[in-house]
Order: structure tokens, then C-alpha cells, then sequence
């Protein structure tokens, strides 16, 4: 209570110096005060209290900064600058910002993660960071599913918000299959780079030139349809149904029935067919196409719709390897002499391209990658020899 008393009687003489007369409370106490207050003591007080207050914790303030600051490696500032900076998340960050700070401080983050700036953002990232600059194959999103408007079957109206999200609030969609893109256009709604238009039948079509393989469009999509695939991967079974082939028939004219037919043509086992829809395993597909006219419902989609054919060079040595893996009897010839290529048969798959042991077949859409194999194969070859040699 002293202590209390004493900080009363302080805080009165305060006040009572700045010109104020405080009441006397008490019994006969008389109340006394000033009929004017001079302003200027007390507006210099103020500045030097709110002044005294601001330098303390400006002070303070500044200590914590410099005490607590966390060094900023100006690498990451450059990095930002040379990215695209749309924000898309195709890297794998939530943004520009966490994507330059993670390549900046992590070693193993590459520099070409920014499929949007493509391969000169990818070049320009390396050379700041010290990192090595190596092409990443593009990716683009693939709409797996046919069944627009015309081609499939609807359970009833759909008189909503045209969005695919709003839409599959009402019973799972209009669709009759479950399974199948709705063709709201949500997707093109949210792709950030107009990669994605809706055609008149009610069906997204993406334009590969525009994609970068952000995956928004993927994120947004309610029934799952879309997915971003490396662009060598080219044969594709577009349909996500799991229905049983009948019910699929009924539903669309586009759909997997799961025949299994694919699975019998494919000389490299990529599809198999599961709970009713065949699939195909893309690290085996070589994208040679012949599970393509054998599909009965054309649900298999080709995007080499062009495929070069194959012809036979001087380097033929007659094996007659190719008349044995070609599928529609294209290659023929006499053993040990140059064999010919019908061009009329010939369907541009590269199953002979890829088998042919001196490299003499060439035309095909994998010629210059299957060559490029062998010439590595050959200086790895040789490169053994000296080693051995040398040793």
C-alpha cells in the first residue's frame, strides 16, 4: 500500500507541474482549478515522451533484426528472374519463389524443373547455380476419355452451373458413365497458359505447343480423366471405365470393353487389361501403334497420327531378322542378299528398326534413337578393349 501511495503522489506532482491544479477530495476539501491550460509544455512533453518511446523501440527493433536476420543467398533473386513466374506448381513447388530457394540450396533439385521458361530458363537456372543443364522430355496433359456429347450416353439434364466440380455434385454427373469427363470445361477454366479449349461436342482438346504440364488442369478435374504423360509415350488407351464391356457398349461408343486385344497384338506385353480396362504400361510401350487398328471400339489413341515408314538401307546384310519381327508381313527378301520394305504395307511401327543388327533399316520414328544406342554400345565397346589392353 506505501508503494502504491508513493506512485499516486508522483504521478499528482507530474500532473500538477504541467500546469493542472488537482481537485482536493475530502471532507470540507474545496475543489480548485486552472481556467486555462498552457499547451506548450505540455505538447513538449509529448513529443519528448512518444520520441523517447519511438527511439526505444526503433532500437530494439533494429537489434532483433540483425540479431535474428537470416542471410538470403542473392542466387535465389537471380533464379527467380530467369524463371517464368506463373506460379503453375509444374516444378513440384508451390511457387517461383520455393522452387528458385529449393534449387539454390539443394543439389539434387535440377535446374530444369520450369517447364513453362523450357529449355533456356533450364540452361540460364544451371549456370547460376553450377548445375548441370540437362533436357527434360515435355510433358503435356491427355484428356483419357472420347465420350463427348454425341458419342456417349447422359442418365438425365443437367440444368446446373456449367462446371464439372458443380456438376458432379448432382448424383456423380449426368453422365450414364461414371467414369467419364464431363465436358463442363472446368479444366480449361483453370489452365493458366489457354492450353485447353472445349470443342462443339463438349470435349477438352489441348494444344500440346501451349501445354507445359503444370497439372492444374489434372487437380481440378473431378472424375480424374486427365494425365500429364511424357510426350514420347504416344499411344494411349483413353478411357477410364471399369465397367463391364456390355454396360461400356451401352454408354459410350468410344469406351474400353476390355477385349484383351491389344494384349494379344503387343510384342512388347505394355497393356494388360484390369477390372475391365486395359491399361498400358508406357516404361514397356515402344509406341509402335499396332494395338491401335485392332482396338474393335477405337478406344486407343495414336497422337503419331503420321508415322514415317521404314525403308532398307546399303548396311543390309540379308539376316532376315526383319521378315521374321515385321507384324504386317511388310519385309521380305533372300538371305544373305539386300531386303526391300513394302511401302504399301509397311505401318511405321520400328519393331524392324529396333531389331535389325547393323542398323540398315532407317525412316522409322525411333531410327535415330535405336542408332544412337548402337554407337554407344559400340564405344562402351571399345573402351573395354583398351582397358583390357592397357591392363
Amino acid at each position: 500500500m506505501f508503494e502504491i501511495q508513493n506512485i499516486i503522489n508522483a504521478l499528482m506532482d507530474v500532473v500538477q507541474g504541467l500546469g493542472f491544479i488537482l481537485p482536493k477530495v475530502g471532507v470540507g476539501g474545496g475543489i480548485e482549478a486552472k481556467e486555462s491550460v498552457d499547451i506548450a509544455p505540455l505538447v513538449k512533453f509529448t513529443l519528448i515522451f512518444v520520441g523517447s518511446i519511438a527511439t526505444i523501440f526503433g532500437l530494439g527493433l533494429a537489434f532483433a533484426a540483425k540479431r535474428f536476420s537470416v542471410k538470403m543467398d542473392p542466387r535465389i533473386e537471380h533464379v527467380k528472374d530467369v524463371l517464368a513466374n506463373a506460379h503453375c506448381g509444374a516444378c513440384g513447388y508451390a511457387g517461383c519463389q520455393q522452387y528458385a530457394e529449393a534449387v539454390v540450396a539443394n543439389p539434387d533439385v535440377p535446374p530444369n524443373l520450369c517447364t513453362p521458361g523450357g529449355a533456356r530458363t533450364a540452361e540460364a537456372v544451371a549456370k547460376i547455380t553450377g548445375k548441370a543443364a540437362v533436357a527434360a522430355e515435355p510433358v503435356f496433359s491427355r484428356i483419357m476419355c472420347q465420350g463427348d456429347w454425341k458419342k456417349s450416353v447422359k442418365r438425365f439434364k443437367y440444368e446446373g452451373i456449367e462446371d464439372c466440380r458443380a456438376a458432379v455434385l448432382a448424383g456423380g454427373g449426368d453422365k450414364a458413365c461414371i467414369y467419364g469427363c464431363l465436358g463442363y470445361g472446368t479444366c480449361a477454366k483453370v489452365c493458366p497458359f489457354d492450353a485447353i479449349t472445349m470443342s462443339e461436342d463438349h470435349l477438352p482438346v489441348v494444344d500440346v505447343g501451349k501445354c507445359t504440364g503444370c497439372r492444374k488442369c489434372e487437380k481440378a478435374c473431378p472424375k480424374k480423366v486427365i494425365e500429364v504423360l511424357p510426350a514420347g509415350k504416344a499411344v494411349l488407351v483413353s478411357c477410364h471405365s471399369k465397367d463391364k464391356g456390355g454396360q461400356t457398349r451401352k454408354n459410350c461408343q468410344v469406351g474400353c470393353i476390355g477385349c484383351g486385344k491389344c494384349v494379344k497384338v503387343c510384342p512388347f506385353d505394355a497393356p494388360s487389361v484390369e477390372n475391365n480396362l486395359s491399361r498400358i504400361d508406357i516404361s514397356k510401350c515402344r509406341v509402335c501403334g499396332l494395338c491401335v487398328p485392332n482396338c474393335p471400339t477405337n478406344a486407343i489413341q495414336d497422337y503419331i497420327p503420321t508415322r514415317p515408314k521404314a525403308f532398307v538401307t546399303d548396311k543390309c546384310i540379308g539376316c532376315q531378322k526383319c521378315t521374321k519381327v515385321c507384324p504386317v508381313d511388310a519385309a521380305s527378301g533372300e538371305k544373305k542378299k539386300k531386303h526391300t520394305i513394302n511401302q504399301d504395307k509397311c505401318i511405321g511401327c520400328g519393331i524392324c528398326t529396333a531389331a535389325c543388327p547393323v542398323q540398315a533399316i532407317d525412316g522409322t520414328f525411333n531410327a535415330q534413337e535405336v542408332f544412337a544406342a548402337a554407337a554407344a554400345k559400340k564405344a562402351a565397346r571399345e573402351a573395354a578393349k583398351k582397358e583390357a589392353a592397357a591392363a
